[in-house]
């Protein structure tokens, strides 16, 4: 089923019916085109200019139609991005990659110097962030270069014409074919060694992973409107069986997925973090656990690198910097896994939250609009976190699959210095889409909550600061929807008290998350009013523009919480943590500190969990004093501003968000 995230292993079976490649590009092209809804904010131009493109180029160079669509699909489903680059420098429909060129002046997000550990038992932890680069690029940085060489077209053009970017595509492809001496064969069957050499990827199981990827598009067909406004359609091959014994003649690498907690539908190998310790009982750079034994496994957060592939994975091998559980790479979807899941790594900057978490780094820049994400990399992270989902009971919503920007500050003191990314460009909607849960309507109007869902495309907000404080970030689609105090975009943004105790107001910066709600995130509804909702945020009713032409949520319906009758307001916490009683002799007593945040009475937050208050000891590099504290009191996880917040139990009462 198209938009779901299938075994991309090694297809079983020999070869089927061979098709002549004019069979297949006429299938592409005579597929009936009306009826396909447009994906992207620019106007629909259909001229068949770049459906034309793919045709001419599987034509110049012998590549089968379906080939070069299904391999273009997978690096950038068809967008050109407006010839701007990849987070890893790859141009143009075909990902052709110059990061040189692309990355040198990548700039580095302004986010806030939170203690990755965010554990109030210890003295808080600040690592130099500076991810370290190598000099050298490996090839599949540098595949723009080759596609020059091949064609003869200037490495500009192959950047800003999709037309001759698809054309260098086609040319590495033939040449990939041939270096493996393989006919230029019509039959797309033929070509599964030149897609896993295609990839970039230095290692079998990654190339082949990509492949089979690719040959899944190719057998579902797809069909999409591109960010340039083309309509693009591939026609299904359903019985296409590629020739899967290529692999074994593409010289890669074998790399072991021993010691990987993956699933076999990605590529993964194991890269450890240290555990290591330096005298003074200090130590690095993760804790041993006994999860899910001792304590449950309840989040995933997802979080971008900020560096470079090679760069990051020295990085997390110091022991004395911080941890996470997986890297994945942009280019090709490689996974390398460096804290097991039952250890706890400092990755979220929130003790309780690092505690019931498994952390993923995507290579990728928050503040660079424009360096987009690879759908390589977003299938093999959904594979990924599907699979942990379903391994540990964890809930598919926004509510367990956290952005880091949405984890609270531990504490009052911490909210101003808590990290933002992945960010507002990354597609939180195609993501859901890939984990085969989409974010669709669960009630009419009278639901009383709404999910926030906009077109990722046409959603463009004004963002400010990605290169230059106070300066434009270029145009692009976004997840995010930006708050206001009235429904008028010239009212005031919604203040945020934790972020800035002075009162002062919020900004358009790309890394301020006061004033803006994300795609998956549920609010109960406070007010509509024409073209406007009101949701209750942060305490307050905050405005956005939800016109039914161009809908920026769906409704929804859920159970959501309000405070007890009799109380003005209840308290806000970052954590859940236990009641003093519950502390045996030896584990000291971690304060129940509310944030500077109250829920008022008559206000409604949508409930996202139900938790025990916990606290995990392990201060020490030695295991036999780690204790798990679990108490009595009982906490609701909600959805209080941009970030996840807690109420206790005993303060809130339940209802149906349903409104009356």
């Amino acid at each position: 089923m198209r938009g779901s995230v299938t075994d991309p292993r090694p297809v079983p079976g020999g070869r089927r019916t061979r098709r002549a490649a004019g069979v297949v590009a006429a299938a592409a092209l005579l597929l009936p085109l009306l009826g396909t809804a447009p994906s992207a904010g620019a106007a629909v131009d259909d001229t068949g200019r770049l459906q034309r493109a793919f045709a001419s180029a599987a034509a110049e160079y012998h590549v089968p139609l379906g080939v070069l669509m299904g391999v273009s699909y997978l690096q950038s489903r068809w967008d050109g991005h407006s010839g701007a680059p990849s987070v890893t420098g790859g141009y143009g429909p075909m990902h052709l990659t110059d990061a040189r060129t692309a990355l040198a002046g990548a700039p580095h997000h302004g986010e806030g110097a939170e203690d990755p550990r965010g554990d109030g038992a210890r003295t808080a932890l600040r690592p130099d962030a500076k991810v370290p680069e190598n000099s050298a690029l490996p090839a599949r940085l540098r595949t723009l270069t080759k596609a020059a060489e091949l064609t003869g077209i200037p490495a500009q053009r192959l950047r800003d014409d999709e037309s001759a970017n698809i054309e260098g595509g086609a040319a590495l492809l033939a040449a990939a074919q041939r270096e493996l001496g393989e006919p230029l064969s019509q039959d797309p069957a033929d070509w599964y060694g030149a897609v896993a050499r295609f990839s970039g990827a230095d290692d079998s199981a990654t190339a082949a992973a990509y492949a089979n990827d690719v040959y899944d598009v190719i057998r579902s067909g797809e069909r999409r409107v591109t960010d340039a406004g083309q309509r693009i359609v591939l026609a299904a091959l359903p019985r296409l069986s590629p020739d899967t014994a290529q692999l074994a003649r593409t010289g890669l690498r074998r790399v072991s997925a021993a010691g990987t907690e993956c699933p076999a539908s990605v590529a993964c190998e194991w890269i450890p973090a240290p555990y290591e310790e330096f005298g003074g009982d200090d130590y690095g750079n993760h804790d041993l656990g006994d999860r899910p034994k001792a304590q449950s496994i309840r989040y995933i957060v997802i979080h971008d690198t900020e560096g470079r592939w090679d760069g990051v994975i020295n990085l997390v091998q110091d022991p004395t910097y911080v941890s996470w559980n997986y890297t994945l790479r942009s280019t090709d979807g490689h996974i390398a896994q460096h804290v097991k899941a039952k250890d706890v790594a400092w990755h979220a900057g929130n003790w309780y939250v690092n505690a019931k978490s498994i952390g993923l780094e995507h290579e990728g820049f928050l503040a660079s609009p424009d360096a987009w994400y690879t759908e390589a990399m977003y299938r093999a992270s959904a594979r990924l976190v599907k699979h942990l989902a379903g391994k540990y009971g964890i809930p598919l919503d926004r509510q367990h699959i956290l952005g880091h920007d949405t984890v609270p500050g531990p504490t009052a003191g911490n909210i101003p210095g808590m990290h933002t990314d992945p960010g507002p460009y990354w597609d939180w909607r195609h993501y859901f889409e890939l984990l085969g849960r989409p974010l669709e309507p669960t009630a009419g109007k009278n639901g009383g909550m709404v999910t926030i869902r906009p077109d990722y495309a046409a959603n463009r907000p004004e963002y400010t600061g990605c290169v230059t404080r106070g300066q434009p970030c270029a145009a692009h689609g976004s997840s995010a929807v930006r708050l206001y105090s009235q429904p008028d975009t010239s009212s005031s943004l919604i203040k945020d008290i934790g972020l800035r105790p002075d009162g002062s107001g919020s900004t358009t910066d790309v890394n301020d998350v006061a004033s803006r709600v994300e795609t998956g995130q549920q609010y109960a509804v406070a007010g509509r009013q024409g073209d406007w909702t009101a949701i209750w945020y942060l305490g307050q009713k905050a405005w956005f523009q939800n016109p039914a032409g161009q809908p920026a949520a769906v409704d929804a319906a859920g159970p959501v919480v309000t405070p007890k009758a009799g109380l003005d307001s209840v308290p806000v916490y970052g954590r859940a943590y236990p009641e003093k009683e519950a502390y045996p002799a030896g584990v000291p007593v971690q304060s129940v500190s509310p944030l500077p945040y109250r829920l008022p009475a008559g206000q409604k937050y949508v409930v996202g969990d139900l938790l025990r208050g916990e606290y995990y000891y392990s201060v020490t590099f030695a295991t036999d004093s780690h204790r798990v504290v679990s108490g009595k009191d009982l906490y609701y996880q909600i959805q209080f501003g941009h970030r996840v917040a807690f109420v206790r139990a005993a303060d809130v009462q339940v209802q149906p968000s349903v409104v009356p």
